[in-house]
């Protein structure tokens, strides 16, 4: 190591790591979206005026693509706006409000929690806390949340209505649903009837190697245990396309989508249907998705690949510290010591390097050991990632100093 923190430091980086954005490369991979408008119009196939109102539940071209993409009937889709955070806050909110299919309101319980898998998303957390839903921390293991502790809360607790799961290449952690883990969800009894597994499928194409790995199917694992309406299944073209312009599925069974479509009649018209057009005629099918997911992957691998070189040529010979390395997402779980995440995170900070909130992959943003780091390699370049990485490296070392000097002290 040649180079101190403080000699780190007076360099003035610049450098923001604070979420999973896509590069600009990545961006300009889906330039025809706007380049080619004029020529996708604004007549679908059976004659839909996309300038006009109506088709809430989406284009029919547009559910059948989602219908492709997560491998169920397109009468089982909903194509929406550009993100499917807002499909997810919308279940919740609707839920909150109105209650599930025949099920009273959640606002009307003494209490509504949800399970939360840790480290986990930031964003779901928020709309529990926005809600006003209770979170519970479970833990992750490599093959998905630990079941036993799941299924014995949920099956003594009827205040538990929900579950977060990010099955595929999992945030922040890569973790990946194992098949039995995912029959496990499926068929575990629950305590409240109208308990509902919030799937969010959102790296389900985002493959960082050669393999791509299959999202094991839920809503037919939750047909089978005889729990048909069990699962929300969530996902989009975020980071396929246009981060903020894409198209967003919600998938469930038809008295859910039924459901839905009662509730989201009264907050919408109909979703931006142009939109939607011009991604069915850009992506056209699963393969062209997948064609396409490739480039994204020749963009993104090299990125993680000299993080992991670059954690490893700084802080290999750490004891006590370790990190993953996925198969697919967008996501590098760095962890501590107990007790030097937020202290680490500051020091980068310091030195450049803004990194999402020590704690935030937690409910609350409560870390109870302080020691999980989320690292976004997507979007600097890979200059910048090299020297986000020593600069990480040389913050958990200097925060491990300080610790050491004030015991010596």
């Amino acid at each position: 190591m040649t180079i101190t923190y403080d000699e780190f430091k007076a360099l003035g980086l610049s450098i923001d790591m604070t979420r999973g954005k896509p590069a600009p490369e990545q961006l300009d991979l889906s330039l025809s979206l706007i380049e080619d408008a004029p020529q996708a119009g604004y007549l679908t196939r059976d004659g839909i005026d996309c300038r006009n109102y109506g088709h809430v539940l989406g284009l029919p071209q547009a559910r059948e693509l989602g219908a492709q993409c997560l491998g169920v009937p397109a009468q089982q889709v909903v194509a929406g706006g550009n993100s499917s955070l807002e499909l997810m806050h919308d279940t919740l909110a609707f839920a909150m409000l109105h209650g599930l299919p025949q099920a009273e309101p959640w606002r009307r319980a003494d209490e509504v929690a949800v399970l939360c898998p840790v480290p986990g998303y930031d964003r779901h957390f928020a709309i529990c806390e926005a809600l006003g839903i209770r979170m519970i921390a479970v833990p992750m293991n490599e093959d998905g949340p630990d079941m036993a502790h799941v299924e014995a809360l949920v099956a003594s607790d009827p205040a538990i209505k929900g579950m977060w799961c990010t099955p595929l290449y999992s945030n922040p952690t890569g973790a990946i649903y194992s098949c039995e883990t995912v029959r496990r969800l499926a068929r575990m009894p629950a305590a409240a009837a109208d308990f509902r597994l919030l799937w969010d499928d959102a790296y389900r194409f985002h493959h960082l190697t050669d393999q791509r790995i299959e999202s094991h199917d839920i809503l037919a694992a939750c047909a089978e245990a005889g729990h048909v309406d069990r699962a929300f299944v969530f996902a989009s073209t975020s980071k396929v396309t246009f981060a903020g312009g894409g198209v967003a599925w919600l998938a469930s069974s038809a008295a859910n989508i039924a459901w839905w479509q009662r509730h989201m009649s009264v907050r919408t018209i109909g979703p931006d249907k142009l939109n939607q057009l011009r991604h069915v005629r850009y992506l056209r099918d699963r393969t062209t998705l997948e064609s396409l997911m490739d480039r994204h992957r020749a963009i993104l691998q090299p990125k993680f690949e000299l993080l992991d070189a670059t954690l490893h040529a700084w802080l290999g010979d750490q004891p006590g510290v370790s990190w993953t390395k996925p198969q697919g997402g967008y996501f590098v779980s760095l962890y501590t010591p107990d007790g030097y995440a937020k202290r680490t995170v500051e020091l980068a900070a310091q030195a450049g390097v803004v990194l999402t909130g020590a704690g935030a992959a937690f409910p609350y943003g409560i870390d109870p050991r302080d020691r999980h780091v989320r690292i976004a390699p997507s979007c600097p370049s890979l200059p910048e990632i090299e020297r986000a990485g020593q600069a990480i490296a040389l913050s958990l070392r200097r925060a491990l100093g300080e610790a050491a000097r004030g015991k010596a002290a």
